[in-house]
């Protein structure tokens, strides 16, 4: 059982890894971007509101949200995505839909892999619900995606 779940396992990383270019896509990587300011309601200081509306709505614009090691790959995100609110200041709901799009990256601990995780945001009221993409493995310069606000502190 153990032995054919390590093939599978390889299988499917050998698979991940050959469909990925050597060339990443993603446009908003900034590894001298400044790290983040982490405040007292477990949430990011966020101080700039993004102006292109393909920041963290496409794949190529993701929210660059750097992790500093395996333990924590996805507290960032909850910081990051806790920090926003809707457009009128409403509470936000989101859930993780997929993790998708491969792209080569060297901040990976595991290999020579990342990917984007997409979650969906809702919040109360009419409108569709709204996905982000976030990538946990590089920096970039974090802002508030269009249509989105700062939740009050």
């Amino acid at each position: 059982m153990k032995f054919s779940l390590k093939i599978i396992s390889i299988a499917a990383i050998t698979a991940m890894i050959s469909c990925v270019s050597t060339k990443s896509t993603i446009r908003n990587i900034d590894n001298n971007a400044p790290d983040l300011v982490l405040l007292k309601n477990n949430t990011f200081q966020i101080t700039e509101y993004s102006t292109d509306p393909k920041y963290g709505y496409n794949k190529d614009y993701p929210v660059n949200i750097f992790y500093k090691d395996i333990k924590n790959d996805s507290i960032n995100q909850m910081r990051f995505l806790n920090a926003l609110a809707g457009p009128n200041g409403e509470t936000l709901r989101f859930r993780k839909l997929e993790s998708c799009c491969p792209y080569p990256t060297k901040r990976n601990e595991l290999g020579g892999v990342g990917m984007l995780d997409v979650y969906e945001i809702d919040w109360e009221g009419p409108h569709k619900p709204l996905k982000i993409y976030i990538n946990m493995y590089d920096k970039g310069y974090v802002k508030v995606p269009v249509g989105l606000t700062l939740k009050k502190q």
